[in-house]
């Protein structure tokens, strides 16, 4: 039976005898459940998804998108990614591998000694991370109260790091899942609230909803353009491309703009 502080891992390898040996290996272990395999990215990409995991013991060599871009991927796409440790054949990986702060790099085939020292090292930053939890706790609860009585700046995430930015810094704002990506003029952070709770915070401002995924800040619209239907598209400051309005949101968009 798993306890709060035994570790849930995921195997990621697409040759299913080193997959299956090391699955066996970890389940030899005390403290340690592998609750998900997956032998390709896409496969391990949904896995992830829908599979609560501590840590990934991931390939790094597989065919199509490779072990290191699923990594960087994690990095990039969530706010508390799993731990990492790389399994591969291939020692000259390391230097990339600890780039993306994985906890440990063993290579195939794996001795026994040298992965309890890998779970030994996610055992101990999971445990750095309850104590980091439970000490933020309350200031994350003050942090988000002041928040929410204040609509000119949001609280975002950059880098590990949690930050105010002014609203009015804000170009648009898109979902991405259960979080959201704020976008300024230069630069994107991460916001862990999705678009129906941001919309709600800034009410009366200029941010406006123009799409399920989309919300804008009125203010950095330099363009609004017709397309066919009806629909509308916006230039937006910061935006690499243009941003689609839904057909249902164009009377409330026009009056905003008053146009």
């Amino acid at each position: 039976m798993q306890t709060n502080t035994d570790i849930r891992a995921l195997v990621i390898d697409d040759e299913l005898p080193a997959r299956s040996e090391l699955a066996f290996l970890l389940d030899d272990i005390d403290g340690i459940f592998v609750v998900g395999e997956a032998g390709n990215v896409r496969d391990a990409v949904a896995l992830i998804k829908k599979t609560p995991a501590d840590v990934i013991f991931l390939d790094i060599n597989m065919p199509g998108i490779t072990g290191l871009q699923l990594a960087e991927g994690l990095k990039t796409s969530h706010p508390n990614p799993p731990a990492l440790v790389f399994v591969t054949a291939h020692s000259h990986f390391a230097h990339k591998a600890f780039d993306l702060e994985a906890i440990d790099y063993l290579v195939k085939p794996v001795e026994t000694d040298r992965l309890r020292s890998a779970i030994d090292k996610v055992h101990t930053k999971l445990a750095q991370q309850r104590g980091d939890s439970a000490e933020e706790a309350d200031s994350s609860a003050q942090a988000s109260d002041a928040e929410q009585a204040d609509n000119t700046k949001i609280m975002v995430s950059k880098g590990g790091k949690r930050l105010f930015i002014p609203i009015k810094d804000v170009c648009y704002i898109m979902a991405k899942d259960d979080y959201s990506y704020i976008f300024t003029i230069d630069d994107r952070f991460l916001s862990t609230k999705t678009l129906v709770k941001i919309e709600a915070q800034f009410e009366n401002t200029s941010i406006f909803r123009i799409h399920r995924r989309y919300l804008i800040n009125l203010a950095t619209v330099t363009s609004v353009n017709s397309i066919k239907g009806g629909a509308l598209t916006l230039t937006v400051e910061g935006a690499d491309e243009e941003l689609p309005v839904s057909r249902r949101r164009v009377p409330a968009l026009k009056q905003a703009l008053e146009l």
